[in-house]
Parts: structure tokens; sequence; C-alpha cells
């Protein structure tokens, strides 16, 4: 069975697509077959990134891995048993096509909640939640009290989440395992940044989902999108020195392999 991927956080600027960009390619260059899917239908970012990435891979006649962009098919609605949803009967198409020729299919959800969003994170067996170290981010997850900082209870998101593993042990479906990424550390305001951080740990217990470190504000992990590349490529494409910030960031998407723990995939140190 293709194991499904979904990154979702119903807010913009948390890092999704570039998540997406970097897991699908690294799963793709480890020789695992990659689907993807990007459901913010009006910016499309991972799909651009994936077409840059053909493109440059066509100019330069460079043989990389790619990851299969899989749109959604064009259906009439009228066609439609009585009562269907039509978000969900092309979002079903697609994950019918994939299942003979993909291990992974990564989903990359907009920033907002749409039907497709939310049949995205129903057929998880992965959610990715990528959120920036602040308050103002956490909030997407639960609401907290102004004076102690304490959880009060969970949010809209959570719950949606919540409800998504419902549906899926009610169909007998394996768990999902729910990751929450903290991305954007930064290396000041550390007061904040534990406050941030024992939050999480109270609300993981809570609700029920793994923490992991994501990103660092890196340069890096947006200047290659025009090419479709990441900086595992830089090796293969030449005309780039590696930097320590390089490094550092190939460390950082090495750690977020290991901390998601997918199935077969393993990730040398």
């Amino acid at each position: 069975m293709t194991h499904i991927i979904t990154i979702g956080n119903e807010k913009g600027g948390s890092g999704k697509s570039t998540m997406s960009m970097h897991v699908s390619v690294a799963l793709a260059r480890m020789g695992w077959r990659v689907a993807a899917m990007d459901l913010d239908l009006r910016q499309l970012s991972f799909g651009r990134y994936i077409e840059n990435r053909r493109a440059f891979l066509a100019r330069s006649g460079i043989d990389l891995p790619c990851p299969g962009f899989m749109a959604l098919p064009e259906m009439d609605e009228g066609s439609l048993p009585k009562g269907a949803n039509l978000a969900d009967a092309r979002m079903s198409a697609v994950l019918e096509a994939v299942q003979d020729s993909a291990d992974f299919l990564l989903i990359d959800c907009p920033g907002s909640h749409t039907r497709y969003s939310q049949f995205a994170h129903s057929v998880a067996d992965t959610l990715i939640t990528p959120i920036n170290d602040s308050f103002i981010d956490f909030d997407l997850l639960a609401r907290t009290d102004p004076d102690t900082g304490r959880v009060i209870a969970p949010s809209i998101y959570s719950e949606m989440v919540w409800k998504a593993r419902q549906t899926r042990a009610e169909a007998g479906m394996r768990p999902l395992d729910w990751i929450v990424l903290r991305n954007r550390l930064g290396t000041t305001a550390m007061h904040n940044k534990r406050k941030v951080g024992a939050a999480l740990e109270e609300l993981a217990k809570r609700i029920g989902f793994r923490i992991a470190p994501g990103f660092s504000e890196r340069v890096v992990f947006r200047e290659l999108f025009p090419k479709g590349l990441t900086l595992l490529d830089l090796k293969d494409v030449g005309g780039e020195t590696m930097t320590m910030s390089h490094i550092a960031a190939r460390q950082e998407l090495r750690d977020l392999l290991i901390a998601l723990d997918l199935p077969g995939v393993t990730v040398s140190v």
C-alpha cells in the first residue's frame, strides 16, 4: 500500500511547501517511488517546484530523481452518484491511481481549511504539521491561558485531526502518526523557546503527537526553488561550493527524516 504523507497546517508561512520539496526529493533520491500532490490550487508552489525541477533537468541533461506530480483529474459532477462529493471523488481517483505506481504519496495542503485538505488529513498515514516556534503558531494547535500559559483546549484544527483518527480507527486503517515540527528555532529568545516547548510537551501528551525539530531560517532552503533543486542535489549539478550553512542544513534534513521514522526508510547518520 502507498504510504500517504500529508503536510498540513491551516496557517500560511509555516514552511509546508519547503518541507514538501525536501522530503519528497530526499525519498526519491533514496530510490523510493514518490508521487506528489499540491492542494493549494491557487498558489501551487509545490507543483511549480516540481515543474521547475523537470525543466532544469531537461535543459541541463542531468538525470536526477524527481517526484511524479499528480494533478486532480477533471470530473463532471453530474456523473457522480447522488450525494457524492466532487472533491472526495477527485481525491479518491488519485489515491487509486498511485497504489500500483508509488511507495509514497506526499500531499502539500493549503494554509486554510478546504474539503481537499480535510480529505488529505483523513487518509494520512503520517501527518506533518510544521509550525513557527511562537505562540502565534501554537494557537493553531490549542488555546492557552494568557496568564499561566497552560493549555485550555485543543483548537479546531486539532479537533479535525482527532476526528480523522477516529475515522481511520473505525475503518480498520493503521493509526495516524502525527508529528509537529518546530520550524525556525532561533538561537535567541531562549525564554520564549522554553515556554513554547513546555506548552508543546503538555499538549503532545494530551492529544497525541510527536515533536521533532524542523528547519532553521536558512536561505539555502529557498534559493534553489527556481531550478527545482534542493541542497541534496548540489554535489550532482556542481558550480556551487558547499558552505558550513549547507552542511548544517543537510544535517537538519537528515535529522528530520530520522524523526519521521517512515516505514522501510533507513537514513544514514
